[in-house]
């Protein structure tokens, strides 16, 4: 007897988290079959080995794949993502989905248009110390604060990478790193609109050659040495304070470096009946926290709460294990355009507290992929 239908998939992208984090979990998953790969890079796509290697999405043939897994800069997150879509293809998208209100609207339409859903890539939910702090944050009562960090020593993206560029990234450590935080807020207060935003950037550290996020290599074709490329135009570090229509307050601060010596993602939660507070290391960092630790603390007594260590990125594979679920689920449709839209919204507000002079610009061509 045969298991399930495998899910035919297209990998859109084989820059560092193509070729890194979805193309070998792809090939391992049981559910899953890379039957095309896209990029635009004759050398990227004959290194992934796949029967079918095509340039641009617009030769893709709807018929032959069932998702098309989305990993391309963040510029062309939105307009690689609708035409696939509106040709019918569902789309997992990594984050961020969107760099404008205008990108998701966009997005909305042609997810109706071409009767396709759009998933939306989260891994912080996926991890297992997260949802420890989850169910912890459960029972605190009534949050009335959110704090969330994700710190790094040392992991600013390489100066010849489109991260460090806004007419291609759309932002530097807010989109990039508070993505996630921002994910792990609704979990935590559900679907959220924020009254009140301020915020703050800098950039003290996005041209320094000794802050360069050390596991990261470069894509086929890309430049060898920082010095032939050109200085990076985005913040290395956000911070905002936010406050809900419902009154809850929301810290957060995203560093891509630091003066700290260790890579830590920290997320405290605040209720009426005490707090919980998670540190852990988010992402593919070496320079990590060994382990996650998670403690509750009520009426001065702090209590640890076991959390279970697991491989690095296993938050992303566990993805992968819900997507044909959740591509065959109805009513996942709008939602993950409905999520990103308070998101990036939420974002482009810090960005305009922190430069009130002028919005943050957003790449304008769309490209080809």
């Amino acid at each position: 007897m045969s298991g399930p239908a495998r899910v035919r998939v297209a990998l859109v992208g084989l820059g560092w988290a193509g070729r890194r984090i979805w193309l070998p979990r792809l090939h391992e998953h049981e559910r899953h079959t890379v039957t095309a790969v896209v990029d635009p890079d004759p050398a990227a796509r004959a290194a992934a080995g796949a029967p079918v290697a095509l340039a641009t999405v617009d030769e893709l043939d709807p018929a032959t794949v069932d998702l098309a897994v989305v990993a391309v800069p963040n510029h062309l997150h939105a307009p690689v993502a609708t035409r696939l879509l509106s040709k019918g293809v569902p789309v997992f998208l990594e984050k961020p989905v969107c760099l404008s209100v205008a990108e998701a609207d966009r997005l909305e339409e042609a997810e109706l248009a071409g009767g396709a859903v759009l998933l939306a890539g989260s891994a912080a939910r996926y991890r297992a110390d997260v949802r420890a702090l989850l169910d912890v944050a459960a029972g605190l009562g009534p949050i009335r604060h959110v704090d969330l960090s994700w710190v790094r020593a040392h992991g600013v993206p390489t100066a010849s990478s489109w991260f460090v560029r806004r007419e291609q990234a759309g932002g530097g450590a807010l989109l990039d790193l508070g993505w996630h935080l921002f994910d792990a807020v609704e979990p935590l207060l559900g679907p959220t609109a924020f009254d009140r935003v301020l915020g703050t950037v800098s950039s003290d550290f996005v041209n320094d050659p000794s802050r360069r996020a050390r596991w990261k290599q470069a894509g086929p074709g890309a430049p060898a040495a920082d010095g032939a490329a050109a200085a990076g135009d985005v913040e290395d570090t956000a911070r905002g304070f936010l406050v809900t229509d419902r009154g809850v307050s929301v810290a957060l601060r995203a560093s891509w470096a630091s003066h700290e010596t260790r890579d830590v993602t920290a997320i405290t939660v605040e209720g009426a009946a005490g707090t919980a507070a998670l540190r852990c290391t988010f992402g593919f960092s070496t320079n990590r926290q060994e382990a996650p630790t998670l403690v509750r603390t009520r009426h001065g007594v702090a209590r640890p709460v076991p959390v279970p260590r697991e491989p690095i990125g296993v938050e992303y594979s566990r993805q992968l294990d819900e997507l044909p679920a959740l591509l065959a689920d109805p009513g996942r449709r709008g939602a993950a355009v409905a999520r990103a839209r308070e998101m990036i919204a939420a974002i482009g507000r810090l960005y305009d507290s922190a430069r009130p002079a002028a919005r943050t610009p957003v790449a304008a061509g769309a490209g080809h992929v």
